[in-house]
């Protein structure tokens, strides 16, 4: 599969078991051939949308020095502002050319920070997206359809602010705005303008390009999805490369919003996914696997 194809979410809600088994099948066929997938007709304005986007682009565009006053600290909080360089998502190159703010407690922000109520209803909103398909996963792994959501109960997500400035120098040999990575939670939400650049590795190892198309979020499984399903579900290779035209001379804005099991979840190979497979993973919590791949990030 070298086409990222659409889903309509509203099918899921439907309760005509030919249409939830027509949408789970269409969702095991993505998630085990490519990884990602659009859906559409899903419960979130286009107005609370620019209105995050605006606040993103607020945030971005303060002062370096207030900016550095909000720094991201440490694994454990995973909160605050990340400049530019400071991630290497892919670590064999320099660093990404990209800046962020990540949002991981309401109760634990900056003091400094001012927050849009944009911004709670948006986590709000992705979060209800994100239990809608991890219910279609479910019906797709044949698994009861709660039994992801329960698992995602206490909402250990995070919302994810990215600007991409406009480039004003030369990078440096192998940089680009956001090295060759996979996610590490259960799935990705993604939210892009539409500056390009997204790409991902297809299973013949063939880079394409992720467009926006409006009036869709871009669904990604990640590591601990890949690792849940035994292989069955692939977290997909993904990077954000610089514009070759125009667009090189705009800055690029995103929004993820990053669903991830509840920290003490043992995540092990689901016995609908063993066939003929021993499990290829050792168990391991959420939580111990996203902070050894925070270490390994930052």
């Amino acid at each position: 599969m070298n086409k990222i194809p659409i889903i309509d979410l509203s099918l899921i809600h439907n309760n005509n078991i030919e249409s939830k088994q027509k949408i789970a099948k269409q969702i095991y066929q993505a998630c085990h051939e490519i990884g990602f997938i659009y859906v559409k007709n899903y419960n979130l304005s286009a107005k609370l949308i620019n209105q995050v986007f605006d606040y993103s682009k607020y945030l971005f565009d303060l002062p370096l020095d207030a900016k550095q006053n909000m720094a991201w600290s440490d694994e454990f909080s995973n909160q605050g502002y990340v400049g530019i360089e400071r991630e290497r998502l892919n670590p064999e190159f320099p660093g990404d050319l990209k800046e962020a703010f990540n949002i991981f407690r309401f109760d634990n922000l900056p003091t400094s920070l001012s927050i849009s109520p944009a911004i709670p209803n948006f986590y709000k909103a992705c979060t209800e997206i994100a239990n809608t398909i991890l219910t279609a996963f479910s019906l797709a792994l044949e698994l009861p359809e709660d039994f992801f959501t329960t698992n995602h109960n206490q909402q250990n997500h995070t919302l994810r602010l990215l600007h991409y400035p406009a480039l004003q120098q030369h990078p440096k040999p192998g940089q680009i705005r956001a090295g060759e990575h996979s996610d590490y939670g259960s799935i990705t939400l993604l939210f892009q303008d539409d500056i390009a650049g997204l790409e991902v590795q297809t299973a013949t190892k063939q880079w394409i390009a992720v467009p926006k198309i409006a009036d869709t979020i871009l669904v990604n499984t990640g590591d601990l999805m890949q690792r849940w399903t035994n292989d069955v579900f692939c977290s997909t290779k993904h990077r954000v490369m610089i514009p070759r035209d125009e667009q090189v001379n705009f800055s690029r804005y995103s929004v993820a919003f990053f669903c991830h099991p509840n920290e003490d979840t043992e995540i092990a190979c689901l016995e609908s996914c063993k066939t003929d497979k021993h499990p290829i993973y050792s168990p391991i919590t959420s939580g111990e696997y996203l902070l050894n791949r925070l270490q390994a990030t930052y």
